[in-house]
């Protein structure tokens, strides 16, 4: 079964058809090429080939695989005839397809999932691959009572890094920080499927009446606990083709990215910029709470990322936008009244909406970013006009890209100094510092990490 690849997915595509062989197509994929999970998923739910319900079964197929990798392939491992590491990415992610049924989908009759993936590969491979496969999860069917894990006394790092199915070296740097107990609540939000949030855009329709229309709907909802005009739904099937999404009613976008442009608190008629906008929730909300007055610079590296930014302006009726491609760290323009960096960052406190990241990083990525992230808060400083404000904010939670960069920041830059956040946001969200700081495990939302300095007029 370790024998090398005799196709391509392009040489072979008609064979992965239905929710289960998109979901492998979509697997070998992310596992081959440096391409986003999102967007791959979001490729496929534009096709006409599957019905709703499908791709709905899909993409639970594809993110629970990906968010239980590790503890899936500790189970494979211990199971396979041969060295599991090193099978064809095929045979690989139909078999994590199946086991992710049978471990965590109780509406999938076990038999059904294994059938499936044996004819898959027996349409890809031939029978005799197939029956191989057969034979593996049929034995670990018989044996689901006596899987073991890593000894949490023996090995407390693997162990976590198992059961919770997450890198060691994020294990051990939260273990750390946190304890054990602490790090595996964090571990676990990762692993739970997050909620929807929505910000209403105000500007094209009144709150309460957004309300009602998802009552009519059916479409349960909650009020966000800390942010106004931001409501959480547990689902909305096929919700970037729905009339409220073309009608530009609202925006998708967790409530810890709002906390950073509620942070800046933009006013009608200022010059602002956001110097890592793309792909432009926060352009928007800053355009939103401006009331399309005044002016926002939109900065990204590249065009292709700005064109987001500037189809979001569209849907939502932003008038007030002008789009610049430019290296943040290098970028020459007049002084604005608000500054915010919304830093490129290794994205750990996103690992709930996007599980794919947590196996692309490397601890070794954290200490290259935060060479970035200083050379464009360096640059920022010096947009900023004096009495003006600049916030910079991540989606991670790891203090060398938050805290410690900002620290060393105000020590070489004494004309700034922060501003508590408790006058912006909810004092709950606050660290005594006087930054924002959410946690996915205390706060119910991404980690993030968000503070607003004063330059000295």
């Amino acid at each position: 079964m370790n024998n090398p690849e005799i196709q391509t997915p392009d040489q072979r595509e008609g064979l992965y058809t239905g929710p289960r062989g998109t979901a492998v197509k979509i697997l070998n994929r992310v596992e081959r090429s440096d391409a986003y999970l999102d967007r791959l998923l979001e490729a496929e739910l534009q096709s006409q080939d599957m019905n709703e319900l499908d791709k709905g079964f899909m993409t639970e197929i594809v993110t629970g695989t990906v968010r239980w990798r590790a503890k899936l392939d500790w189970v494979l491992t211990g199971f396979f005839h041969g060295n599991f590491t090193k099978a064809e990415t095929n045979i690989r992610n139909a078999l994590r397809v199946a086991l992710y049924q049978i471990l965590f989908l109780d509406r999938v009759p076990p038999s059904a999932a294994v059938n499936e993936s044996v004819e898959f590969i027996k349409r890809l491979r031939g029978q005799r691959v197939a029956d191989l496969v057969n034979a593996v999860l049929r034995n670990i069917l018989r044996n689901l009572e006596n899987i073991r894990y890593p000894d949490a006394n023996e090995n407390p790092i693997q162990h976590l890094a198992v059961v919770e199915s997450h890198p060691q070296w994020i294990v051990q740097r939260w273990v750390s920080r946190f304890g054990a107990d602490e790090a595996r609540q964090m571990l676990a939000a990762n692993n739970r499927r997050p909620d929807l949030t929505l910000r209403v855009n105000r500007l094209k329709i009144d709150f309460n009446y957004f309300l009602s229309k998802l009552e009519n709907h059916q479409i349960q909802f909650t009020r966000s606990a800390f942010l106004d005009f931001f409501v959480r739904v547990k689902h909305m099937a096929g919700i970037g083709g729905s009339e409220m999404f073309r009608q530009g009613f609202f925006v998708v976008q967790d409530e810890s990215a709002g906390l950073a442009v509620t942070l800046l608190d933009p006013q009608p008629g200022e010059r602002v910029l956001d110097l890592c906008a793309a792909p432009g929730g926060k352009t928007t909300m800053i355009g939103e709470l401006m009331k399309n007055t005044g002016e926002i610079v939109a900065v990204d590296r590249y065009e292709t990322r700005l064109q987001l930014v500037k189809k979001a302006c569209q849907r939502l009726g932003i008038a007030n936008v002008h789009a610049i491609a430019a290296d943040a760290s290098e970028l020459e323009t007049a002084p604005a009244d608000r500054v915010l960096v919304d830093a490129p960052c290794s994205g750990l406190g996103v690992l709930a909406k996007k599980p794919d990241a947590k196996w692309k990083r490397e601890q070794e990525d954290i200490e290259a970013l935060v060479r970035i992230q200083r050379g464009i808060l360096a640059r920022a400083a010096t947009l900023v006009k004096p009495g003006g404000v600049l916030v910079y904010s991540t989606c991670t939670t790891e203090p060398e890209e938050n805290m410690e960069l900002v620290r060393e920041f105000l020590a070489s830059r004494p004309e700034f100094s922060i501003e508590a956040a408790s006058a912006f946001v909810n004092p709950q969200l606050m660290h005594p510092e006087g930054y924002v700081e959410t946690l996915p495990h205390r706060h119910g939302m991404d980690g993030s990490f968000a503070v607003r300095l004063r330059k000295v007029s």
